[in-house]
Formats: structure tokens, C-alpha cells, sequence
């Protein structure tokens, strides 16, 4: 337990055989700014910024193979170029004593022919399309195309890009992975029963869709090692079109099947924060997925200090996940530790191009 005057968030925890000094996460952080798929160097600096002794580190999303992109310029694992570009950034959150896992990531049907190779349609688990939504500025559209459902006799093709692209995070000197298995993306895709539409052993009950999930897990496990591997899961999400029935069965489904694997942790998304006396509250949805997962258990979803405290304080969760506030503010453990006013994030660059605006030139406190 902390001390009375100690602040929760910034209390020392093992999660397996990493060593934190603190319960502050970066969470993984779309920044498209790998132009070509290829990381570039400016990211030693966003991520060097941020790195602490003993801090953990989730990279952006970072796909699995060329069939894996959605948008324009995140970055990839699948080849040896990609690879060697990952390898400085990595050591110079080394260099600062930081902990870092590779998000891996395969967005299906999130995309269009545009960025698949030789335009073909995107992959999925059906091949119902995804409406046109809005983007973050709220003005342009952006439209998907009509996607290809995998052949059950495809899927463990898939798999194995997974497991490749987790050896490749290691071969790049990334601690371990975290499985992209939120947010609408292929994974949660296979999960969710409004989108999965499939007749196979894929598709159905909760236990078949649910068996890619537990298939790249264990590809992954074989392939690295249980102490390198996390997942990220949103049961209670609805992001592209992928919500569920019955999401808190989904999620303790999950948490329960992967507790036979004993990989390093679990990352949840809370689900959307509710306005209670003016003031925003987190629902707080995954107290029976906490208490049946017997790993690391890492919550996000509009968490502040204060939040992030208190659940820390009554083990509601092991570390909390940041990611706009990470953003705006690279020392966000200081600030924390302090208690110091935090820097606004200017949303209308977070997924820009330049190198350095909205990305790198955040400043940290001055005393």
C-alpha cells in the first residue's frame, strides 16, 4: 500500500518481470507521422520526451502486414526497413530507462483499395461494409470500401503475420507487444456480434469469435513468450460499427480464457465517460473483468490525476493508460508528482504531417 502522503499513480509495481517505478502508461497514440509506413526520426525525440526509469511505454499502432494499413502514414513491422527504422527509437527509450511495448495491428475493414496492395479490397470477418464516417476535423468524410470476407482456411495466414510482426518487435529491441484487439479493428471486428456475420468456427457463438483473438494470442505467447505479450480489448465500445450484444460477457470471456496463457497484462477501455453534476465520471464498467484476469491490469478511458489515483488507491487497477494528456504533456509523471498545471492538447494536430508541431514541441515545466 502507498504511503498516506504518497501519490498512488507514482507508487513503484512488477508487472511480471518489468520493474515500474510508477503506474503512469503512454498509451498507444495514432500520430501519422511514419511517412511511407516507416517510422522516421523524429520519433526518437516523442518518444525519448516521454520515457522515464522504470516508465511504460505503448507505441502507436503498428501494422502487421501490407493488407494491415487504414490510414496514411502509421507505421509497420513487416518489413526488415521498418524494422531497422524502430531499432533507434527504441534504444532511446532505453537509453532514458523506459519500458516499451510495440502495439501490433491489423485495422480490416477500417480501410479502402487505396491502402491495400494492388488495390484489392480490405479482409475481415465479413464482408459487409463500413458507412463513410467524419473525421476528427468533423468537415471531410472519409469512405471505406466494400471488404473481403477471409476464407476460414485464410485466417491462420493472418495469424501468423501477428506472430511475425511480434518477432520483428523484438528483433527492433521492443520489450514485448501489445495486441491491438480494440476499437473496431480486425480483432474486435472476429469479436463483436454486430459485425461477425460468419457461419464457420469463426463466427456464432462467443466462444467461436472470440477464437482468432485467442489465436493470435497464442501464436504471439509460442513466439515471444508470455512476459512480452498484452492485449488491448473495448468490449464495451462501439467504434466503427463494432459494437456487441453483450459486452461484459465478451470481456469476461476474454479475461478469463487468457488468464491459461499468463501474458504480462491486460489493457481495457473504459467505456464513455457520463456527465454526473457537471463534472465527467468514469463509468467504471470493468470491475468483474479486474477481478477475474490474474495479470497486469491496465484501465484508459478520460482518466485525469485524481481518477487515476483513486483507482490505483482502491485496486479498481494495477496502471493507468494516458493518452491526450501524455501528449500535450511529456512529463506527465512530474507534472503528476507535483501536482502542476497541465498543457492543453490542440486536437487539430494530432494527425498531421509535420514533424514537429503538435508533436515534439509540447513544453515541459520549467522549474
Amino acid at each position: 500500500m502507498a504511503a498516506p502522503n504518497s501519490v498512488p499513480l507514482l507508487t513503484a509495481y512488477k508487472m511480471g518481470k518489468f520493474d515500474l517505478s510508477h503506474r503512469i502508461v503512454l498509451a498507444p497514440l495514432t500520430r501519422q507521422r511514419s511517412y511511407g509506413n516507416v517510422p522516421q526520426p523524429h520519433a526518437i525525440l516523442y518518444y525519448s520526451q516521454r520515457a522515464s526509469k522504470g516508465g511504460l511505454l505503448i507505441a502507436e499502432a503498428t501494422g502487421v502486414s501490407d493488407t494491415a494499413q487504414g490510414y496514411k502514414d502509421t507505421p509497420g513491422i513487416w518489413t526488415k526497413e521498418q524494422v531497422e527504422a524502430w531499432t533507434p527509437i527504441v534504444d532511446a527509450v532505453h537509453e532514458k530507462g523506459g519500458i516499451f511495448f510495440c502495439q501490433i495491428w491489423h485495422v480490416g475493414r477500417v480501410s479502402n483499395t487505396d491502402f491495400q496492395p494492388n488495390g484489392q479490397a480490405p479482409i475481415s470477418c465479413t464482408n459487409k461494409p463500413l458507412s463513410p464516417q467524419l473525421r476528427a476535423n468533423g468537415v471531410d468524410e472519409v469512405r471505406f470500401s466494400v471488404p473481403r470476407r477471409l476464407e476460414t482456411e485464410e485466417i491462420p495466414l493472418v495469424v501468423n503475420d501477428f506472430r511475425l510482426a511480434a518477432r520483428n518487435a523484438i528483433e527492433a529491441g521492443f520489450d514485448g507487444v501489445e495486441i491491438h484487439g480494440a476499437h473496431g479493428y480486425l480483432i474486435d471486428q472476429f469479436m463483436k456480434d454486430q459485425v461477425n456475420d460468419r457461419t464457420d468456427q469463426y463466427g456464432g457463438s462467443l466462444e467461436n469469435r472470440c477464437r482468432f483473438a485467442l489465436e493470435v494470442v497464442e501464436a504471439v505467447v509460442a513466439e515471444i513468450g508470455a512476459d512480452r505479450v498484452g492485449i488491448r480489448l473495448s468490449p464495451f465500445a462501439n467504434y466503427s460499427e463494432a459494437g456487441d450484444s453483450n459486452p461484459e460477457a465478451l470481456g469476461l470471456y476474454m479475461v478469463n480464457a487468457l488468464n491459461k496463457y499468463g501474458i504480462a497484462y491486460c489493457h481495457m477501455v473504459e467505456p464513455r465517460m457520463i456527465k454526473v453534476v457537471e463534472k465527467m465520471k468514469i463509468p467504471k464498467s470493468l470491475l468483474s473483468m479486474r477481478k477475474a484476469f490474474k495479470g497486469t491490469f491496465i484501465v484508459v478511458g478520460g482518466y485525469d490525476r485524481e481518477e487515476g489515483n483513486n483507482v490505483i488507491s482502491s485496486g479498481y487497477a494495477d496502471l493507468v493508460a494516458y493518452g491526450r494528456l501524455f501528449l500535450a504533456n511529456p512529463d506527465l509523471p512530474r507534472r503528476f508528482e507535483l501536482n502542476a498545471p497541465l498543457n492543453k492538447y490542440n486536437r487539430e494536430t494530432f494527425y498531421i504531417s509535420d514533424p514537429n508541431v503538435g508533436y515534439t514541441d509540447y513544453p515541459f515545466l520549467s522549474f
